[in-house]
């Protein structure tokens, strides 16, 4: 680490050539080529997909998405008047031909091209709700944001006073100009505090120029990758804000050890290199870790994770090396300058000093408090924890449905123009796929339509739809519509007792095989597979970073600790978001529009991104304790010191990420929201509460105990090195001394202009 720290000041003009280049190039290159993002994902051995994969074998002409064209009239108008039956039948018209389109399901029995509806389910009792469907021959997310708002567009055409008409479905949901959050504001309010902390224009806009450098960097490898791997389309956005806050935490980091060299007396290089060498390791350290948490989704088999995994580890291991090369050279370049006037002049009244050996300021008197008492902020920040983790344990997984969506998208229009209507259910229809190497019996299928009519949750069952048999295979469609709505717990529990009781007795004594399906069914199907697969998924991700820990560190309680407090704040944030989305707590405050569950990827990107992120602070500052003990060899007075010396920089940095995170909650989409809520939420417990009260109090408590390691793992575990190796580094000056009393063989640092 010294010898790349050295080697990146005395080059820095090459280096900030490399870096500026290198973006540049990445850029137009990945701007000339285009993306290849896809939002797509499978999920072998279930239902739902069973179900899609029959249809697209048998017909894939219906096996494509499904959107719904919904009408309500108002005053005296019904739909089924003469002027509005032959409106809506001229738009569906040229609705049936857009490309793709393969069939219109039309409320009143006539479509634009071939198509099969049943017009008595597809018109309210009142006759002021009507709705047609129209099926493609592709899946929505293989379908063009172009070709969504052509649909959107054409159907909308139909509309006039007293009629209205708006789109339900994924494609459509393409159209809707979501606000991913305020990314700018929260890059604002980063510098601001930047500039709070360092009292320098300099200091502040380094962080901020090294992160946005190698995260620009980033999204266009990540462009260029997703012609390579599947890779959603929000993760070029999920990787700005996630490498927003870490990269300016990384730079952070480094830029206060180095101020902390400079009044200490070193020479600007030195000073540079120092920091490099102890705060640069624990950034690669905590970067490392934080990959690891990342690509630990792997473990979990849902081909949908891979490439946001794959997306974020990316964007945090740019701005990780752009740490340790990058802001060595943009150091080089300011020189001192990077000190506050403040700072410039008490280095010129009193001296080099050691930041933090003192007793003055907070952060001093806050770790002799712990020191003398560690047991009491260790108890009650236990206790709020537990308090704010308690809903995580009522959390319900699954996938908000569209009546989340804002306030005047088509799609929030049409799914309150369905509820009013016909119901919620109306909103996200079962399909019921039924198969037989045999002919279909048309019996059966009336028994099963009638077994699954008279189910407790179900509203209406359509005539079933014998679909044109290929190699042997016969097929039908039944189109099931709940009581519930798509997001509702009731409707989970529908389809598993359809799944489990109604279906197996209505077919009883028959080869024919059903499956459910349909968006809904597939949301469910998601969840519970992610359920299944979360537990290996923490053991997974828990084992490596204890192992990690435990090779750096030469300790077993310490990893120990760090694992049980990284469970304990993610377990608190995810206790918070379960609060304010699934029970409705501070909704108004939050916008969100009503209780429903939490999306069911969002508690497995919230884990390992939370996991990596506090293992960032465990690493900071245990390795900052570690190094005083290696200095000192007393457990107490290291745990005082190193706590002492990081308070500041670390609750600094959390507070950064928190604005950046929280920057989320401003987009108008629930799951945008519900990653901002949590995102800021852990990380503002996991660096107040756990970092600064409970981790220093049990290391306190633990005392040399934090310290000890097996011999045998010792020589079997590899060796690496948070640490720098202390005899390198130089003699910090007596706090005592006068600027007059430092190591004259030391280069001064020029405080003048």
């Amino acid at each position: 680490m010294r010898a790349l720290a050295t080697w990146c000041v005395r080059h820095r003009r090459l280096v900030a050539v490399f870096w500026i280049s290198t973006l540049i190039v990445v850029t137009l290159i990945s701007r000339s080529v285009g993306s290849a993002f896809n939002d797509g994902f499978s999920l072998p051995h279930t239902e739902s997909t069973e179900a899609m994969s029959l249809l697209q074998r048998v017909s894939p002409k219906v096996s494509g998405d499904i959107e719904e064209i919904v009408f309500q009239t108002s005053g005296d108008r019904h739909v089924t008047d003469q002027d509005v039956e032959t409106r809506i039948t001229s738009m569906l018209a040229a609705v049936s031909r857009l490309p793709h389109v393969t069939s219109i399901g039309s409320p009143f029995g006539v479509v634009g091209s071939t198509g099969q509806s049943d017009a008595s389910t597809q018109v309210s009792p009142d006759r002021t709700v009507a709705f047609a469907t129209v099926t493609f021959d592709k899946q929505s997310q293989d379908l063009s944001t172009a070709l969504a708002k052509r649909l959107v567009k054409t159907a909308k055409s139909a509309d006039e006073p007293g009629l209205r008409v708006a789109v339900s479905g994924q494609l459509a949901e393409d159209t809707n100009n979501v606000s991913l959050g305020g990314t700018g504001l929260g890059v604002v309010l980063a510098g601001v505090v930047l500039l709070v902390v360092f009292g320098s224009v300099f200091a502040m806009v380094l962080p901020l120029v090294s992160a946005l450098a190698s995260l620009g960097t980033a999204v266009g490898v990540i462009t260029l990758l997703s012609h390579l791997m599947r890779m959603p389309s929000f993760a070029p956005e999920l990787v700005l804000l996630i490498g927003l806050g870490v990269g300016v935490d990384y730079a952070l980091f480094i830029v206060t050890r180095h101020r902390q060299g400079l009044i200490a007396g070193h020479g600007v290089e030195e000073s540079i290199v120092n920091a490099v060498d102890t705060s640069g390791r624990a950034v690669l350290f905590a970067g490392i870790i934080v990959c690891i948490a990342l690509l630990g989704m792997f473990a979990l088999g849902v081909t949908f994770l891979y490439g946001m995994a794959v997306a974020a580890a990316i964007g945090v291991a740019f701005t990780m090396i752009a740490a340790i090369t990058f802001i060595p050279a943009l150091l080089g370049f300011i020189g001192p300058k990077v000190l506050s006037k403040r700072q410039k002049k008490d280095l010129v009244k009193t001296g080099p000093r050691i930041v933090g050996a003192g007793t003055k300021g907070f952060w001093p008197r806050w770790a002799c408090f712990v020191e003398r008492r560690p047991v009491l902020p260790a108890v009650v920040a236990l206790g709020i924890i537990v308090f704010l983790a308690l809903p995580f344990f009522t959390m319900r997984l699954g996938s908000a449905d569209q009546g989340n969506d804002a306030v005047g998208t088509t799609t929030r229009t049409a799914y309150d123009m369905l509820a009013t209507g016909f119901g919620p259910g109306f909103n996200g229809p079962l399909q019921l796929v039924a198969a037989s190497h045999d002919a279909l019996d048309e019996e059966t299928l009336h028994r099963l339509a009638s077994s699954v009519g008279d189910q407790s949750g179900v509203a209406r069952v359509a005539p079933a739809i014998v679909l044109p048999s290929k190699d042997g295979t016969h097929v039908a469609l039944i189109n099931v519509y709940p009581t519930t709505s798509p997001e509702s717990a009731e409707t989970s529990d529908l389809i598993y007792h359809l799944r489990s009781e109604t279906i197996p007795s209505a077919l009883a004594g028959s080869d024919i095989k059903v499956y459910v399906g349909g968006s809904t069914a597939v949301y469910v199907d998601f969840a519970n597979v992610l359920s299944s697969k979360l537990p290996l998924f923490i053991g997974l991700v828990v084992l490596l970073s204890f192992l990690l820990l435990a090779t750096v560190f030469r300790s077993i309680v310490i990893p120990l600790t760090a694992a049980a407090m990284n469970l304990l704040s993610i377990g608190a944030a995810f206790g918070i978001v379960v609060a304010v989305f699934q029970w409705g707590w501070l909704g108004g405050v939050f916008g969100v529009n009503r209780p429903g569950p939490v999306e069911a990827f969002v508690p497995v990107m919230l884990f390992a991104i939370l996991f990596g992120l506090s293992m960032d602070y465990e690493v900071f500052l245990v390795s900052r304790i570690h190094e005083e003990y290696l200095k000192c060899g007393d457990n107490r007075t290291a745990v005082r010191k190193g706590l002492a010396a990081t308070g500041k920089t670390i609750t600094a940095a959390a507070l950064i990420m928190i604005l950046v995170f929280g920057s989320f909650i401003l987009g108008g989409e629930r799951v945008i929201k519900e990653f901002g809520l949590g995102l800021a939420a852990g990380i503002l417990v996991d660096a107040v509460l756990i970092r600064m009260a409970i981790v220093p109090a049990l290391m306190r408590l633990f005392g040399n105990a934090n310290w000890w390691f097996p011999a045998t793992l010792d020589r079997v575990l590899p060796r690496f090195c948070v640490d720098p190796d202390l005899t390198a580094l130089p003699a910090l000056p007596d706090p005592q001394d006068t600027a007059g009393d430092a190591d004259s063989s030391r280069e001064p640092v020029s405080v003048g202009a």
